[in-house]
């Protein structure tokens, strides 16, 4: 009798394979917002640093926009001129959107943020206004509350891990919407304004116990026992550390930007999902695939397009009726 060959325990999932659906519901949901006919959505990108990770993206943003009826404007500017740019941009109305490749001063974030409320609401396609990230925080969903027709914009980037997630059937659609990470419990190694922290907020108003890991320690954000809070609430977890938070963990987001860092194989526990959103390798590949059930290698593609998705929203919300579609 012929042996019967084992199949392979991990699944690699590509970040092409996600953001190809995601750009056929973006594609869709622009011509029911501007008709079949209407202008071509225009996005302003400002790019004020030398970080080649940056222009890279910017390259990929390029051509994912002009492959689906967009166009993209890259503006490289001196950073100490990028203000003045962004209010001009603010003030264009053939800009619909507008992003700005983050980070401009690394040793300085409160500039950074300063740069991020310079952008208009309107236009902010990054969703990184306070208006924005308050909502999201506060597990608020609509700009113009009863009314619930302009929906509040998202970070790219954890919005694009969210979006992988449901692709990778995570999220539980048999749940409530709101509730549907229930259960599940989830690491992120990376606390960022931009990045990290947004998405350990997203991943627990959604349901799910996230251990949040950075230099300085561990926090858990979480609804509480039963989920019973409207929003996540963080608590501190001194002493802990990646041994404690990884054997928990039913996914592990890597997203810490420097090649020198990997998470502990040995410690991922058995079937785990493992999604790295740095643009370095967080987790040892050939070791990971022994391990996890399911390895996504990078995210880059599902954020573009997440940025899309946001700028058609940006439109949409704009008009009179707004926008009711998820």
């Amino acid at each position: 009798m012929a042996s019967q060959e084992v199949p392979k325990t991990c699944k690699v999932i590509l970040a092409d394979t996600i953001a190809k659906k995601l750009l056929g519901e973006v594609r869709e949901q622009l011509v029911k917002v501007q008709g079949a006919n209407g202008a071509r959505p225009a996005l302003a990108a400002f790019l004020a640093n030398d970080d080649p990770a940056a222009a890279q993206y910017a390259e990929w943003s390029k051509k994912t926009c002009e492959e689906n009826g967009f166009d993209f404007d890259l503006r490289k500017v001196d950073k100490e001129v990028l203000e003045e740019a962004i209010v001009t941009a603010n003030q264009d109305d053939a800009v619909d959107g507008i992003i700005v490749y983050y980070p401009i001063w690394p040793t300085n974030q409160q500039q950074d943020r300063y740069i991020q409320e310079t952008v208009a609401l309107s236009k902010d396609v990054e969703g990184l206004c306070h208006t924005h990230l308050f909502n999201m925080y506060h597990n608020v969903r609509f700009l113009d509350p009863p009314t619930n027709q302009k929906k509040s914009i998202l970070p790219c980037t954890p919005l694009a891990i969210v979006k992988a997630l449901e692709h990778l059937q995570i999220y539980n659609p048999i749940l409530a919407y709101g509730n549907r990470l229930f259960g599940k419990t989830i690491t992120v190694i990376n606390r960022s304004e931009v990045n990290g922290r947004p998405l350990a907020a997203l991943l627990a108003n959604d349901g799910a116990t996230v251990y949040s890991v950075d230099i300085t320690g561990v926090q858990v954000f979480t609804r509480g026992s039963g989920i019973r809070a409207l929003r996540h609430q963080v608590l501190d977890k001194e002493g802990w550390g990646l041994k404690d938070v990884l054997p928990l963990s039913d996914v592990v987001i890597g997203g810490v930007p420097t090649e020198k860092f990997k998470v502990p194989t040995e410690l991922i526990r058995d079937g785990a999902v493992c999604i790295n959103f740095s643009s370095y390798r967080n987790f040892d590949g050939p070791a990971v695939k022994e391990k996890a059930s399911i390895y996504v290698p990078s995210i880059g593609k599902v954020t573009i397009a997440v940025l899309l998705r946001n700028l058609v929203r940006l439109i949409a919300n704009r008009k009179p009726e707004g926008n009711s579609e998820q």
